[in-house]
C-alpha cells in the first residue's frame, strides 16, 4: 500500500531544510526613532455607523442623509492605521471638520501635560 492508501501526506522536500545558516554579520547600523519621521501613516476618525438594506444602499443619491449611531457632541475614536490611537471631539471650522484630541490612549493626564 502507498502512503496515500494509508492517509499519510506525503511530505514535498524543503530546500530552506538544506541551506547551510550562516550567522549575519552586525553593520554598526542602529534605527533610531527619529529615522521614522518621514514615514507616512493612515489617520482616521471614527465618526459613527449604520446598518443599511441592500435596498436602501441601493437607493442613496446626492444629498442623502445618513443617521449615524454616535450622537452630537459625543467622542469620536482615532485611529492610525487602524489601531486605536485617541479619542476627540470633532469640531467644524470653515467648512470642514476637525478632531480635537481630548484623550490619548495609555497617557494620563501628567504625560500630557496637564498637572
Amino acid at each position: 500500500m502507498t502512503n496515500r492508501e494509508h492517509g499519510h501526506k506525503q511530505e514535498l522536500p524543503d530546500p530552506a531544510r538544506n541551506e547551510e545558516l550562516v550567522p549575519v554579520q552586525a553593520s554598526g547600523d542602529t534605527l533610531d526613532v527619529t529615522d521614522l519621521r518621514q514615514v507616512r501613516l493612515r489617520l482616521s476618525a471614527d465618526l459613527g455607523s449604520c446598518a443599511l438594506l441592500v435596498r436602501e444602499v441601493l437607493e442613496l443619491k446626492r444629498g442623502s442623509v445618513l443617521a449615524l449611531d454616535k450622537l452630537a457632541g459625543e467622542m469620536a475614536d482615532i485611529y492610525v492605521n487602524g489601531v486605536p490611537l485617541a479619542r476627540g471631539e470633532v469640531v467644524v471650522l470653515g467648512d470642514a471638520l476637525h478632531v480635537r484630541i481630548a484623550e490619548i490612549f495609555g497617557m494620563g493626564e501628567k504625560d500630557m501635560g496637564y498637572e
